[in-house]
């Protein structure tokens, strides 16, 4: 399996028949103040698999930080089965992700990083710009 479109974006949704509706791409964020809060993004993905590939695959997804530590992860389950015209064409899996009121601690660069079965896929980069110092609570 392959990860063939990876990004962030304002919003994105999938239709019924499949077709993805993106809104806003970007991969940079600025702030006046850290620790910064973002409201909403989307993380994008399209999953492609041959119908070989059918079957259960362990998904992660984790947001490193610039020092490489994790600020948050997220672990599933994708249960690939092939549809009606897909048998010679293959498999094509849209997926949104709303990420909701993350928080950056401080300016740099961050990363999505995609595991599929415990395999590295594909990096999204974040760059978060800010002042160099941080806000005192």
């Amino acid at each position: 399996m392959e990860i063939d479109l990876a990004l962030l974006a304002d919003a994105a949704t999938i239709d019924g028949s499949g077709k993805l509706n993106i809104l806003g791409i970007f991969d940079r964020l600025g702030t006046s103040a850290f620790p910064t809060r973002h409201p909403r993004m989307a993380l994008v993905l399209r999953f492609s698999a041959g119908v070989h590939e059918v079957g259960r695959h362990e998904i992660g997804i984790a947001l490193k930080a610039p020092d490489g530590g994790e600020v948050v992860r997220i672990d599933g389950e994708m249960n690939l089965a092939a549809g009606p015209g897909q048998v010679s064409s293959g498999i094509l899996v849209p997926h949104v992700l709303n990420l909701d009121g993350l928080v950056f601690a401080g300016p740099g660069r961050y990363a999505f990083d995609v595991l599929v079965n415990g395999e590295h896929h594909v990096s999204i980069p974040l760059t978060v710009d800010g002042p160099t110092r941080t806000a005192q609570a």
